[in-house]
């Protein structure tokens, strides 16, 4: 077992008189990838904020070795004139106070010391790993030795988890760092944590990035820490599985105990049965509540159903469009049916928002022309939009604008519809978190009941319960939807074709998002590779598929053992007696959580098996 870097130790903390945690504890061991998840307003970022210091803890301890250096992404790093690569730079301070004392320094025993450690931090390679991180988030060379005043608050954001990076601190927090990263961005950010020299803990609501960079969930739930073994989606499971499991388990005692009452309430009063009455009472004393667990919260988001047009609904014919320089796009001919589903690929800048901009009719084209069915209606929600909601408004004062005449019961029913209670309701926007006015955003877009929905970066500030029910709202809706997103989950449950911007062109992408993927991580090399003729693998001989089939075949078997072993762990976890002995309990529960783990390995192993195999009989 590896030593802890970070041991949280039996943590109280309240806001406001409100209990965030209560007893919390758990042990990071060094070197650990961590996600830290749970309900917004559960006390995530109040963590991060009780581990650096920033605020004093009622009772418990956080410890770390001594020494030890923390770092996260606190604010957007400030707009001055310092070049993007040296702002980078001076985020190592010990590299950058090192360097800066030898230019002054004459003792040679202390110039000797600084160079050694200069050696030691590997100072000299500093320039090429701080611009291949700012390459990572987006910025070429050119924009490297821009002034940081060059560029706005979101792309200071980048440079500011550019510059932490770049420190690579020994517990290194980062609070929802996809929320200003595009596609390119994450699945760089991605790669590079997976690869991280030290402990990382992370906020995500991003399955993609849980499920790939990191190897452990600290789930953040009832004011309690819990850490489980694996990425997201093994935690879902495994935790789905034991909810099950607790619930048969309230269930059974409750009927217990019910059971228990109803003897001692008939029996209390009649001396011959006083002594077994009064034993059950001591039974029932004894007996310690199994609580089942809380509902899950329904999230939900009710599109309004618009009216079915004649397709298309939009075309284009040799269209361009650009700002006030060149067109950024050229020669577009393209259609759009209600039923379509497109996601719109493509790196940072080479026009994916101007596209949907030109689809939204915020932008004019400069040659050809765009023809729209006569009664196309389009809802547009882009990230800006969330920020220019009126502040000092209540959501209900928003839609009213909106709809004036519709009477109040009806217009809390459409806010209810996408998650914003009586409360929400009639609470000031600035108030609100990031999650409710993104919500509200996504009403106002979508209440024209649009037959043709754009939109750009919608998850940004959505849990992840949130996110799911975003994908359930436009898998049940029935207009057109146009996708620009970070969030290859929602991209991949939702999309059903793919459009690429590249070059000043929109054309199909003909691989699948996998594909994109892997194109994206490889870097520029990717397009030289794609445009080289393959040459034709040899056909595996029968031998070959004979020994894949036998290797699926044991594939399976596992599987088939393992899924067993857990509905047999199941039922035993079920047994409520088994609970009367806490040690045994323990024991089978790391026993369900071994074979869950197992079970997941198997069933990638089984997936890599059947791959092999089709590919040889291709």
């Amino acid at each position: 077992m590896r030593p802890a870097m970070l041991r949280i130790s039996d943590i109280t903390y309240s806001v406001e008189g409100r209990p965030l945690f209560e007893g919390a504890s758990a042990v990071i061991p060094t070197g650990h990838k961590v996600g830290l998840v749970g309900q917004n307003g559960t006390g995530k970022t109040t963590l991060f904020r009780l581990i650096r210091g920033e605020l004093a803890l009622e009772g418990g301890e956080i410890a770390m070795p001594a020494r030890a250096k923390i770092g996260g992404v606190a604010q957007e790093v400030p707009s001055s004139a310092t070049s993007l690569l040296d702002t980078v730079l001076e985020a190592d301070t010990e590299r950058a106070g090192l360097m800066a004392e030898a230019e002054t320094a004459t003792d040679p025993h202390r110039i000797a010391d600084i160079q050694h450690r200069l050696t030691d931090i590997d100072a000299w390679s500093a320039e090429a790993r701080a611009s291949a991180i700012l390459k990572g988030l987006g910025f070429d060379t050119e924009a490297q030795g821009r002034p940081c005043s060059d560029f706005s608050g979101g792309w200071r954001m980048r440079v500011a988890l550019a510059g932490v990076l770049f420190a690579q601190p020994d517990l290194l927090l980062l609070d929802e760092p996809t929320n200003y990263l595009d596609l390119e961005g994450s699945l760089w950010l991605e790669s590079y944590l997976a690869k991280y020299p030290h402990t990382v803990i992370i906020i995500s609501h991003d399955r993609g990035l849980l499920n790939r960079a990191v190897g452990s969930i600290l789930h953040l739930e009832n004011r309690k820490l819990t850490l489980w073994s694996g990425p997201y989606d093994q935690f879902a499971r495994s935790r789905a599985a034991l909810r099950a499991v607790q619930a048969a388990e309230a269930k059974k005692q409750e009927a217990r105990r019910a059971h228990l009452q109803s003897f001692v309430d008939r029996f209390k009063a009649k001396a011959s049965k006083a002594v077994q009455a009064q034993s059950r009472v001591k039974m029932l004393e004894r007996m310690t509540p199994i609580l089942a667990p809380e509902e899950a919260r329904k999230v939900v988001f009710t599109f309004p159903e618009p009216e079915q047009l004649s397709p298309p609904i939009i075309t284009m014919e040799g269209t361009a469009v650009g700002y006030d320089g060149p067109p950024v796009l050229r020669r577009l001919d393209l259609r759009i049916d209600q039923d379509d589903r497109i996601a719109l690929l493509g790196r940072n800048g080479e026009g994916k928002s101007t596209l949907s901009k030109l689809l939204a009719g915020k932008l004019a084209p400069c040659e050809g022309r765009v023809v729209r069915s006569s009664k196309l209606r389009i809802g547009y929600f882009a990230q800006h939009q969330v920020d220019e909601l009126h502040l000092d408004e209540t959501p209900l004062q928003h839609i009213l604008r909106l709809r004036p005449a519709e009477g109040q019961p009806r217009l809390r029913a459409r806010l209810a519809g996408f998650g914003l209670g009586a409360d929400q309701a009639d609470t000031v926007v600035a108030r609100l978190s990031g999650g409710q006015k993104a919500r509200l955003s996504l009403l106002l877009a979508t209440i024209d009941a649009p037959h043709l929905l754009i939109l750009d970066e919608p998850t940004n500030h959505l849990d992840i319960e949130s996110r799911e029910a975003l994908v359930e709202a436009l898998t049940e809706y029935s207009g057109a939807v146009i996708l620009v997103s970070h969030d290859m989950h929602l991209l991949g449950l939702v999309a059903d074709r793919l459009w690429l911007v590249k070059g000043g062109a929109v054309v199909p992408y003909p691989h699948d998002l996998e594909t994109y993927r892997r194109e994206l991580l490889a870097g520029d090399d990717a397009d030289k590779t794609a445009e080289r003729p393959k040459e034709k693998a040899p056909r595996p001989s029968r031998d070959t598929v004979l020994a894949l089939k036998a290797e699926l075949r044991r594939a399976e078997e596992r599987l088939a053992k393992l899924n067993e072993m857990r509905d047999k762990l199941a039922v035993k976890l079920a047994d409520p007696e088994l609970y009367e002995r806490p040690g045994e309990a323990v024991v089978w529960q790391k026993k369900y959580a071994e074979v869950m783990e197992a079970l997941d390995r198997a069933e990638g192993l089984w997936l890599a098996a059947a791959e092999k195999l089709e590919a040889a009989e291709a």
